[in-house]
């Protein structure tokens, strides 16, 4: 089964981006050239978007591949189809990888054993619960990547945006 979805490179320094490209390529096992644009939230770093088809898994493949390269800001999705939900993976250098499950609309589904895990560690007074259910929805990834989202004006690339 296949899906779709986007490769959102929010920032990236130049000397970075032609690994990027070869890391994406290597996952979709075709050659990949990608249109950079600078970023106006990060001087002297570069943005892309790159909208892909692949096998279901293609997302996590892709957000395997990005993670952990030191300065690169991105976020990979993947629709939903007959036999998978969707995806995204949020990534920054400060907070590491982020990964939602996503229902037909976007929306960000929370397994149910993670809801009780966050509610057991409130209960205990290991943490708030309010700041846990933001990490389970991926506020912190959210709040540093929104400057990034912002492309500029005239720039071709889609917003993703946060459900309030």
């Amino acid at each position: 089964m296949t899906t779709r979805g986007v490769l959102y490179v929010h920032s990236a320094p130049r000397a970075l981006c032609p690994h990027v490209e070869w890391a994406v390529a290597g996952v979709l096992g075709t050659r990949v050239s990608l249109d950079w644009i600078r970023q106006p939230a990060a001087p002297g770093t570069w943005r892309s978007e790159f909208s892909w088809q692949g096998q279901v898994g293609t997302a996590s493949k892709l957000a395997s591949a990005l993670r952990g390269w030191h300065l690169l800001r991105f976020e990979v999705t993947a629709e939903p189809c007959p036999t998978a939900e969707g995806e995204r993976y949020s990534c920054t250098p400060e907070l590491g990888i982020f990964h939602a499950v996503t229902g037909l609309h976007g929306d960000i589904l929370i397994p149910e054993d993670r809801l009780r895990a966050a509610l057991t560690r409130s209960q205990r007074g290991e943490t708030d619960l309010e700041a846990e259910i933001a990490k389970l929805l991926g506020k912190p990834w959210d709040d540093e990547l929104e400057p990034f989202r912002y492309a500029g004006e005239g720039a071709p690339v889609r917003w993703l945006h946060q459900v309030v």
